[in-house]
């Protein structure tokens, strides 16, 4: 008898079971799919992530002038110089002065603390060619005394030309450095009536 009852049990369980099949499978399923989804961060996270590599500082390069020197130096031609260099620095790059430079000008006139511009061109003296007027583009390609290097007067010596009053001389000391004394004009820092009072007094170097 109590074998019979068991069975019956059994039979039920059974019974309700297969009533319950779809809700059990469609669990089993879910479960399959919710532990599946755990795992993808494991999977995704085995991907190379991308790598932000910060951006190498880079030293700015210091700005370059070409200078052209000529005349009595050991080695004429065109240098590559830092900005700001003198034309000691230019010189000593030239291989200093030849034995025809006439020393005894050039310790006179010649300012070797002078800044260099760009694009300028120096020239050094022979003994002989001191006193003679050197022409470079039209203007004095050594420093010729009594004239006014516009790239390295200082405001009061700028003063001291006819028609230049201290806004005028502040006017082109902003606008250094010139390559030649006609860049008054080109960039606009004198009219030209002014220009021509004054073009006789002023030198670039």
């Amino acid at each position: 008898m109590v074998r019979i009852l068991k069975d019956k049990r059994i039979k039920k369980f059974f019974q309700q079971t297969k009533k319950f099949q779809t809700s059990i499978i469609l669990a089993l399923v879910g479960l399959a799919l919710v532990g599946a989804g755990l795992s993808f961060p494991k999977v995704f996270s085995s991907k190379e992530e991308p790598e932000f590599i910060p951006s190498q500082k880079t030293t700015a390069t210091e700005n370059k002038i070409f200078v052209d020197v000529a005349g009595a130096v050991a080695k004429p031609g065109v240098y590559e110089l830092d900005s700001g260099s003198r034309i000691n620095d230019l010189v000593n790059m030239a291989g200093g002065f030849a034995k025809a430079a006439d020393k005894t000008w050039i310790s006179k006139n010649v300012n070797l603390a002078a800044k260099l511009a760009d694009g300028q061109k120096i020239y050094i003296p022979a003994k002989g060619e001191g006193s003679s007027s050197v022409v470079q583009t039209g203007q004095v390609a050594g420093e010729i005394s009594g004239k006014i290097n516009i790239n390295s007067a200082t405001e009061a010596q700028l003063d001291s030309l006819p028609g230049i009053g201290p806004v005028r001389a502040g006017k082109i000391i902003e606008n250094r450095p010139y390559s030649k004394i006609g860049e008054l004009l080109t960039k606009k820092v004198l009219g030209e009536a002014t220009f021509e009072n004054i073009k006789d007094k002023i030198a670039v170097y």
